[in-house]
């Protein structure tokens, strides 16, 4: 299975967080993503979830 890219096309990086406000990644994460594993792009994913949920945002399994 493919991992997609969460981007969004909102990227404007929170200073509080560190990360995007359109796919709460960490700048690390985005420049990388295309060099990473899909083992390693599915536990972004994850931690994208644990992030949004966090900072009480709308996830995936929540919408």
């Amino acid at each position: 299975m493919i991992v997609r890219s969460p981007c969004i096309k909102i990227c404007n990086m929170d200073p509080n967080t560190g990360l995007c406000e359109g796919c709460y990644r960490s700048l690390e994460e985005i420049g990388k993503w295309t060099m990473y594993s899909e083992e390693e792009r599915k536990e972004i994913r994850i931690k994208i979830e644990e992030r949004k949920t966090s900072l009480g945002k709308p996830t995936f399994r929540n919408l």
